[in-house]
């Protein structure tokens, strides 16, 4: 019956056209016309069959593109209703609102490389090369649109404190991408992977989703940062072989496959960074022999070679070094200003105490880090900026004054002199 009633639709118009002659015969039978009467009044209309014909046709070729343009809508998800073609978005929500998120989300596979890498260098300090390398590899590979595996897998190494964090962060931000953030110091035990991945059925925890396959089930898109990866346990490590080689990730309560085709995987590690950022200086414009030479110093320093093979790309981050280390001085003490509740006023810190910040750091020689950089600038001003704030300042200045002296002199629209100062 199925099969049957798709082959009468299509006869319905020879059936249509054996009923109008039927038809026309028995009213003719019915008033008793003969074959002259009929042929005197066809020869009488002459005049208007051309008339007739053309309208027929017209409506006919009118009526043809109707159907085949309502067949072509309806397959987009529009309705014909009343008479007219109604587009079933436009009825139950905001159409163009919709179009242009969907517009949006199709430009974001294609990023602007140059773009991408101009925002993260103005916020990535000194890092410049990484952050240009980094771009370009997400432009390819966001591009991608059939992809058996995470859109990326990225280490960043090398010294503690170069901001190689802070740039994964910068990456999910500037791409519009959820971040989620593991810090593998805390997976160094063998059970440990039952945190990421879920615990078995019957087991405590089995009521709920690991935090890693529960992200990503929510958040396919998302930054995976990965810290400090070369202290996770072997076993939690050969949980993410399957994540990285077959983009997929097993939830151990449910058995259910998680993808991660869409994600994006940064690890970071501290291991091997003499021999990382020699490397890096000698073949910067060799990509190819400075990424074997990288992934041979890793392996000889203890990195679990089975992932090193599934890496797409190794970025080495320096030792920050002359203005660069002022330049981050300058965010951490206007960030540490801001987290007092104040603000400081434009060219408001005094260049001498940046030179101060630069000489501490130099004293303590390539193993110091950005961490250290706060340390000694807080050491500086924290309790300067207390007593400002405790004497109603809402903008402040940083200068250090010939005596030593660092002072947090007010700068907000009354200027009644008041000032707080430090002597380190």
């Amino acid at each position: 019956m199925k099969g049957l009633l798709p082959a009468l639709n299509r006869l319905m118009p020879l059936m249509m056209v054996i009923f109008l002659v039927l038809a026309s015969i028995q009213i003719a039978l019915s008033l008793h016309l003969s074959l002259h009467s009929v042929a005197h009044v066809l020869q009488w209309c002459a005049s208007a069959w051309p008339v007739l014909a053309a309208s027929g046709l017209v409506l006919s070729v009118a009526g043809l593109l109707f159907e085949t343009r309502a067949e072509h809508l309806a397959r987009k998800g529009l309705l014909r209703r009343r008479g007219f073609i109604m587009d079933v978005l436009a009825r139950l929500t905001n159409r163009a609102e919709l179009e242009e998120m969907l517009a949006r989300e199709q430009r974001e596979t294609t990023i602007d490389a140059e773009e991408l890498a101009a925002n993260l260098r103005a916020r990535v300090i000194g890092q410049d090369q990484v952050c240009e390398d980094i771009a370009v590899q997400l432009r390819r590979r966001l591009a991608l649109q059939v992809r058996g595996k995470p859109v990326g897998i990225f280490l960043l190494a090398g010294p503690p404190g170069t901001g190689k964090t802070y740039l994964a962060k910068q990456m999910a931000r500037q791409l519009e991408r959820p971040l989620l953030h593991f810090d593998m110091t805390q997976m160094s035990s063998p059970h440990a992977a039952t945190q990421l991945f879920g615990s078995p059925k019957g087991y405590v925890g089995s009521d709920t989703y690991g935090k890693l396959t529960g992200g990503l089930k929510e958040k396919p898109d998302a930054v995976v940062l990965l810290d400090e990866i070369e202290k996770a346990h072997p076993d939690v490590f050969k949980k993410f072989l399957t994540a990285w080689n077959d983009g997929h990730i097993t939830e151990a309560s449910t058995g259910q496959q998680i993808s991660t085709v869409r994600a994006i995987f940064v690890l970071t590690s501290n291991i091997a960074t003499d021999a990382l950022t020699e490397i890096a200086d000698r073949l910067h414009d060799d990509p190819d022999r400075m990424r074997a030479e990288s992934v041979e110093a890793l392996r000889q320093a203890g990195f679990a070679p089975e992932v090193l093979n599934r890496l797409d790309r190794i970025f080495v981050f320096r030792t920050l070094r002359g203005l660069d280390i002022a330049r981050v001085g300058a965010l951490e003490i206007e960030a540490m200003i801001e987290g007092y509740g104040l603000k400081v006023e434009t060219s408001g810190i005094d260049a001498s105490l940046l030179l101060d910040v630069m000489r501490r750091q130099s004293r303590m020689g390539d193993a110091a880090s950005a961490r250290d950089l706060v340390r000694s600038i807080e050491d500086m001003i924290s309790e300067s900026l207390i007593i400002a704030r405790q004497q109603g300042a809402t903008m402040v200045r940083l200068v250090k004054e010939d005596d030593g002296t660092v002072v947090a002199k007010v700068a907000d629209n009354r200027d009644d002199g008041l000032h707080a100062r430090l002597t380190p």
